[in-house]
């Protein structure tokens, strides 16, 4: 029987987006049920290195990703894999937080298990809907934005869940549900659908990277509010962008000082 961290690399590994999912939805039913554990005596993880990636998308830095309007299929089916190729990055994200820090609560394990489980279905969920427009995951270009900050955050836990959940993840809480008006005006309730349900769980993503955030500055007896405004500004220089959907950002965790403070460091990175 392979441990947690075996099962959480080999969905990392692996490069094709149905192979992971498959993986992921297994692998986690497996942990559900008590079949995989995660050995005190485990070796150090591997250095961080690129996941498991088909051949396409094209990966691009991100300006160079094509922007289009919402109003045409080919905008619509462009959006659809925009998030869809995020939420493939969010399985990894999650597996690798799983596998890469380790002596924790069990409930850590559980916490992202669970999350990897949800973004897999996301995924899926997109990807239908991309193929009802005519196309298929990798049919755009994307970016790697994502994986390059998990790669930054791989030696501490601490600014891990500080900036990938909480800054990277959370702009979906700040962005879908002006998505889900614009698409609802245009009569595309299936999508809406999809996107509602993507929203309402990803509250709970943003809120497990709240509690361990706050678990892990404890531990290290760190202020959670002001190290949360240095993280912010050692490394989330260019992810910033206002306005936040304050409702959604209370309900996974954030208070007041934690807006404030992203408000304030997005206002000078921009200048203001």
């Amino acid at each position: 029987m392979i441990s947690l961290f075996e099962a959480a690399a080999e969905c990392l590994a692996a490069a094709d987006p149905a192979e992971k999912v498959a993986l992921t939805h297994r692998h986690a039913a497996a942990f559900a049920r008590g079949e995989l554990q995660a050995p005190v005596d485990a070796p150090p993880p591997e250095p961080i290195r690129m996941p498991g990636r088909p051949p396409r998308p094209r990966l691009v830095h991100p300006r160079d990703v094509p922007r289009r309007g919402l109003g045409s299929d080919e905008g619509r089916a462009a959006f659809l894999h925009a998030i869809a190729h995020i939420e493939l990055n969010a399985i990894d994200l999650a597996w690798d937080a799983v596998y890469r820090f380790r002596g924790l609560p069990a409930d850590f394990h559980r916490d992202w298990v669970q999350v990897a489980d949800d973004e897999a279905r996301h995924f899926t969920l997109l990807r239908e809907r991309l193929r009802e427009f005519g196309h298929d995951y990798g049919d755009f270009d994307a970016h790697n934005g994502l994986w390059q900050m998990t790669e930054k955050t791989a030696h501490d836990g601490l600014a891990r869940m500080a900036l990938v959940p909480r800054v990277l993840e959370a702009r979906g809480l700040d962005v879908t549900p002006g998505m889900i008006e614009r698409l609802r005006s245009l009569g595309d309730m299936r999508t809406v659908e999809i996107l509602e349900t993507i929203l309402r769980e990803e509250v709970a993503h943003v809120a497990a990277g709240s509690r361990w955030y706050r678990w892990y500055c404890e531990r290290a007896g760190v202020e959670p509010r002001a190290r949360f405004r240095e993280l912010l500004q050692e490394y989330a220089g260019g992810y910033l962008r206002g306005p936040f959907n304050i409702e959604a950002r209370l309900l996974a965790g954030f208070d007041e000082d934690e807006l404030a403070s992203l408000e304030y460091v997005e206002a000078a990175q921009s200048g203001a």
